[in-house]
């Protein structure tokens, strides 16, 4: 897909014209098609990143190309052009999958701001594509599931970083996924080929935790008859990932500083310097803010090691994702034990969401583990729970649907959850829109379509 190039489909070339410039303007690469047909093959051809289209056109119009960009170019965004009179059908398109659109006559100053959004939405969702697709094909994906807005900005910020040798510092609590965010920035970066090694440094004595970092020489201690290389060697020409750095010694604070900043390490026993090229991308639980006020932190240190401080939220700052995930880990713990045709009941999505989930996602994965391995039927429910999972109050909030054998209105259920956030924001359609992540134009039209409005308003 071209970076930024956009495909201006009218039928009318002076309108062509003007968009492209006032596009070109506004630093987008723009290429031209005159009907349907032709961009078609334009698309094809240069894979552009957004299509702005007109609605009616001779021969293929603005609906078949949507169709055909659903169905081969899916990750091309479609802005519709229409008139005024023909808003209705703009909206079925935004159904079949558009972006937005915008009507004639065009206001040029809206229809640029509608484009950054779509760009904003495009680059967003292809970088974290990307890491995702380095996280799927090397290291699974439980911890990282879910599409919810503080969710994707760390993962963003994570993919920007990737590319560059930054030192990172992923803070967020147990559970989380701060190792498997670091992995995938390192499989995403020019230090994929190198090797990706851990350290825990909570998890290590106090006594052995410099030889196991620096390593050592011949004769340094006791016992040791041969040299060693430490874990920082292991790591030259790739990522050391220092997980539960606050639990780092103070006194080995100072090598780990030399390290960031010169390159170079010292092993046990020796006492010549030997220069390395490693990334560092750091993790804890604590706050070392804090440990640099209390002196058990070197503030030299956390400065060198926070270059680009990462912020993991906890799985309760992330109720959005909760059905998502859980239908991800249930999906791969039954297929792991054999257990393809178990279901679940979805009377128990509102516990999940009502749960304050201490342990994030790695408790998430135990619960749904256990009820899957102690399951003595076809279906796990609300009485396979733990105890106190279930004296849990469940989430009212949760939209858990029951799908029956003879069918579901589609324009049903919109209507209902456009009139329940209209109720919700007191009939502030600004409010309502940003709640239903959706502009406020088309919300507007929406509420048209279905007749909806404030008890005692009319027309």
């Amino acid at each position: 897909m071209t970076r930024n190039l956009i495909l201006v489909v009218d039928d009318d070339a002076s309108l062509r014209r003007v968009l492209k410039m006032q596009l070109e303007e506004a630093g987008y690469g723009v290429a031209l098609a005159a009907n349907g047909e032709e961009a078609l093959a334009r698309i094809d051809e240069l894979q552009p990143k957004l299509v702005i289209t007109d609605l009616r056109m001779p021969g293929a119009g603005g609906m078949d190309l949507l169709r055909h960009i659903r169905e081969r170019h899916h990750e091309t965004t479609v802005i519709i052009i229409t008139a005024f009179g023909t808003v209705e059908t703009a909206v079925e398109a935004m159904k079949s999958g558009a972006y937005d659109y915008v009507t004639k006559p065009i206001d040029y100053d809206a229809l640029v701001l509608v484009v950054h959004r779509a760009m904003e939405r495009q680059n967003l969702l292809e970088e974290v594509r990307k890491l995702r697709s380095a996280l799927d094909a090397k290291y699974g994906f439980e911890s990282i599931v879910g599409r919810s807005k503080p969710l994707l900005r760390v993962l963003e910020m994570a993919s920007r970083v990737a590319q560059r040798d930054s030192t990172v510092l992923i803070h967020g609590e147990t559970g989380t996924g701060k190792e498997l965010l670091a992995r995938a920035i390192h499989a995403n970066s020019r230090r994929r080929e190198g090797a990706f090694v851990t350290i825990n440094c909570g998890a290590i004595p106090k006594e052995l935790m410099e030889s196991e970092l620096f390593g050592f020489t011949r004769g340094a201690f006791t016992g040791a008859q041969a040299a060693k290389a430490g874990r920082v060697e292991m790591a030259d020409g790739g990522t050391l990932f220092l997980d539960e750095v606050g639990e780092l010694p103070l006194e080995l604070q100072v090598k780990l500083l030399r390290l960031l900043q010169q390159g170079e390490i010292e092993k046990l026993g020796s006492t010549a310097r030997a220069v390395v090229d490693v990334r560092v991308i750091a993790a804890t639980h604590r706050n070392l803010a804090a440990m640099v006020e209390d002196g058990t932190f070197r503030e030299d240190l956390y400065y060198r090691l926070s270059v680009v401080p990462l912020e993991l939220p906890p799985l309760r700052e992330r109720p959005d994702d909760i059905p998502e995930l859980v239908q991800h880990v249930f999906s791969r713990v039954k297929e792991r034990h054999g257990l393809a045709q178990l279901r679940m009941d979805g009377a128990l999505l509102p516990y999940f969401a009502a749960w304050r989930w201490p342990g994030n996602v790695r408790e998430l994965e135990n619960v749904i583990e256990r009820m899957v391995v102690l399951s003595a039927g076809e279906e796990i429910g609300v009485e396979d729970l733990g105890e106190n999972m279930r004296r849990v109050e469940p989430a009212r909030g949760s939209i858990v649907l029951e799908l029956p054998a003879e069918g579901i209105s589609l324009e049903g259920v919109e209507k209902d959850l456009l009139w329940r956030a209209l109720e919700r924001s007191g009939w502030n359609q600004t409010q309502a829109a940003r709640y239903l992540d959706i502009s406020r134009r088309t919300l507007i039209y929406r509420m048209e379509k279905y007749g909806l409005r404030k008890e005692g308003q009319t027309g």
